[in-house]
């Protein structure tokens, strides 16, 4: 049997070092996991990739608990999570230390950098994500009707509504083959017992319901920092990226954060390995310290452990219930246009002014997309020339 230790420090390497985002971390996942430590079979990686892109939430990080939980049962699956995730969250809690405790930071000129490069990757993702998720003429139409929506309904609840709108339509309506369930043999994932999924399952659905009650009965800022990152780690489907509009609403509309250091930091969380999911410990910087950082990261990622753990017994017969399969096809091509709204609001509109915040986005962009460029490489980059285009 894998020692705890082992878990761990095999998934801080790999939070160390994987760059890229969610589709590169299932990569250096495959090739650590399965081609060299050879902890599960390639039938086996299949089924948990399938498992998470089936739930909300971050498919990577959910990837290395559902492995931890194999080898380790909750433990391992605690210890495959921390490992993976402790750099970026450090990295970005340091981030957020620098933009309260030296404010010349947030208005600096180099910061036009990282809202370019914020620009770049949520066009990079929302091309990508269009393409594999809203492929056909019902789900594209599905994803504009969304984007266009999301931009007038700025309610937290907005989200919801349309992910279960999309959800019934999806059900009754779209069709498609079995593209969400990539692997045919189901494997066993792992032996935990199914009192404990469904304990797991009641715990996610009592928060989820009962937080936004506490925090409205309760006026207390730690509560209202887990409420909103609970929520928005329960409701995101798609991956990291797709975040940001349940992040933007939570935490710039309630006052946490400003605009330009929201967008700033998501372009900082670019340079970091690992998920993106830990710019939640960035916002939970600003608000509140270190102690709102690490009240932030377990709040959006709790739901993962929840999900996980409870679905796991069950995905054989899930995956096997074809209505569910247009369910989800609609769900994500919500999910688009969920990312196409925050693209223009907030990453756009706080980001480009000028034909020279145009021209760095662009440039980023580039070097993103045709030339595959380090994302750090691009951001110290392109921040580099945002100062120089300041000082001409």
């Amino acid at each position: 049997m894998v020692s705890l230790y082992r878990v761990f420090i095999t998934a801080l390497k790999l939070g160390l070092t994987s760059f890229g985002g969610p589709i590169a971390h299932l990569g250096y996942f495959r090739e650590e996991y399965v081609s060299k430590r050879r902890w599960i079979d390639e039938g086996t990686y299949a089924d948990i990739v399938a498992l998470c892109h089936f739930l909300p939430g971050p498919t990577s990080s959910q990837v290395g608990i559902a492995i931890g939980l194999t080898r380790r049962g909750i433990l391992g699956a605690v210890g495959a999570w921390l490992g993976f995730t402790l750099p970026s969250a450090a990295a970005m809690l340091l981030f957020a230390y620098g933009t309260v405790h030296f404010q010349d930071l947030i208005t600096a000129e180099w910061l036009r950098g990282l809202k370019a490069v914020a620009v770049a990757v949520v066009a990079i993702a929302l091309w990508g994500m269009a393409k594999s998720l809203a492929p056909d003429r019902a789900r594209a139409s599905i994803a504009i009707i969304t984007a266009i929506a999301m931009l007038f309904l700025q309610h937290p609840l907005s989200y919801l509504l349309a992910i279960i709108v999309a959800g019934v339509i999806g059900w009754r309506f779209v069709k498609t083959g079995n593209d969400l369930f990539s692997s045919k043999e189901y494997s066993a994932l792992t032996t935990i017992r199914p009192i404990i999924s469904f304990g797991c399952i009641a715990i996610f659905l009592a928060l989820l319901l009962g937080l936004p009650l506490a925090a409205n009965a309760i006026d207390n800022n730690w509560l209202n920092l887990f409420d909103g990152l609970y929520r928005s780690g329960s409701l995101v489907f798609g991956g990291g990226h797709v975040v940001l509009p349940l992040l933007q609403t939570e935490s710039v509309q309630s006052g946490w954060v400003s605009t330009d250091q929201f967008i700033a930091g998501y372009g900082a969380v670019q340079a970091v390995p690992g998920p993106l999911f830990t710019f939640a410990a960035y916002l939970g910087g600003i608000a509140e310290g270190w102690s709102g950082a690490l009240i932030a990261i377990i709040a959006i990622f709790l739901p993962s452990f929840l999900l996980v753990i409870g679905i796991i017994p069950f995905w054989s017969r899930i995956r096997s219930i074809p209505t569910l399969h247009g369910a989800f096809a609609s769900i994500n091509a919500a999910v688009v246009g969920f990312l196409a709204a925050a693209l223009y609001d907030p990453v756009w509109t706080a980001a480009i002014h000028t034909a020279s915040d145009f021209a760095l986005a662009l440039a980023a962009f580039g070097l993103l997309a045709f030339w595959k460029a380090p994302p750090w490489l691009v951001v110290l980059s392109v921040s580099s020339v945002g100062v120089a285009l300041a000082r001409l």
